[in-house]
């Protein structure tokens, strides 16, 4: 038996230059709005900090914020970067999340800081930490959602027993073999650091542990999609995001800037390696070739849902493209 591929969408709320943050987030409940219309399965926020260009800062508010604005598509993290916050105040929030959108919401956890060294500092983030620490704070934050147990001092309230599945992400093996050895959905971050995607969804499913939530694996992979009349109208809307990660490479602000017809003038050889190994994994084109792409890459890594990225200057271009998306999806047979 097999079903349409599960789609979902990952939005940063990417600005346009002099642009406001409220203009940009109603941008992107818009889109919520309208790929829920389409039967995606998800739409998840994730989380920077003090990126000009990004107004993803605060993410559990963004999702509460979308969540009120959407009916049926579940909302969540994409992922909070557990690192920079206390595992009770993550608990607390998205447990009231919870008791908001009930069966709703979302909790995809990362380790990376979001953010830079100073960025760090502010955060209030211990300077020493190398990420090792995650498994143990992962741990404490499950204790608050999960049920209460015998003698527990301190209790999530909202949060306590309300169970706020939880999905690992990552870039790398670490999190991988986590995910797998406490049998946990994994989700892949293809759309920026592809090198490990293959090696890691493999030592995913070979090393998960199935449970009472989760009998088998479940691997999502979050990658750049931008899908248009032709191949040709696709690459060009795809200087959009080249732009974005040029100029993050350069540490400069990271608004959509309009396409170009050639990105050649824009960046030096170094550059040019770096932005198209960053983007390696993104499915540009035509209807047919995004099919051909998520094809491929469904069959090359056993992705049981995809998780789009689909940054363009327009928006109008950006709700186009993940319509054609869906309809693609609905074409790829899964095993169900």
């Amino acid at each position: 038996m097999t079903n349409g591929l599960s789609v979902s969408v990952l939005d940063l709320v990417g600005m346009h230059t002099g642009e406001s943050a409220g203009s940009a987030i109603a941008r992107s409940v818009d889109l919520a709005r309208h790929v829920e219309s389409l039967g995606y399965t998800r739409f998840w926020l994730a989380e920077h900090h003090s990126i000009e260009g990004l107004a993803c800062s605060a993410t559990p508010v963004l999702i509460g914020h979308v969540a009120a604005a959407t009916k049926t598509i579940r909302v969540g993290s994409g992922g909070v970067m557990l690192p920079n916050h206390a595992p009770l105040v993550v608990a607390e929030q998205f447990g009231t999340l919870e008791a908001l959108f009930p069966g709703r919401i979302d909790l995809g956890l990362g380790r990376a800081p979001g953010g830079d060294y100073h960025t760090m500092r502010a955060l209030r983030r211990d300077l020493h930490q190398t990420g090792d620490e995650f498994p143990a704070l992962l741990e404490e934050l499950r204790t608050y959602l999960g049920p209460p147990k015998p003698g527990q001092a301190v209790k999530a309230i909202p949060g306590q027993g309300s169970n706020v599945p939880i999905t690992l992400l990552g870039s790398s093996g670490f999190s991988a073999q986590l995910a797998a050895g406490l049998g946990l959905p994994f989700a892949f971050a293809a759309h920026f650091a592809p090198d490990y995607l293959h090696a890691a969804a493999r030592l995913y499913r070979e090393r998960f542990r199935p449970n009472d939530v989760l009998r088998r694996p479940y691997l999502m992979v979050a990658v750049q999609v931008i899908a248009a009349e032709t191949d040709a109208v696709a690459r060009r809307l795809f200087t959009t995001p080249q732009q974005r990660f040029l100029r993050l490479i350069r540490n400069q602000p990271v608004e959509l800037l309009p396409p170009v017809d050639s990105m050649e003038a824009l960046w030096d050889d170094l550059e040019q390696a770096a932005v198209e190994n960053k983007l390696s994994a993104a499915i540009v084109g035509s209807t047919a070739t995004v099919r051909t792409g998520m094809e491929k890459l469904v069959a090359e890594t056993g992705a049981d849902e995809l998780m789009v990225v689909t940054d363009t200057f327009e928006h109008a271009d950006r709700l186009r493209s993940y319509e054609r998306v869906a309809e693609v999806a609905k074409e790829i047979g899964v095993a169900a």
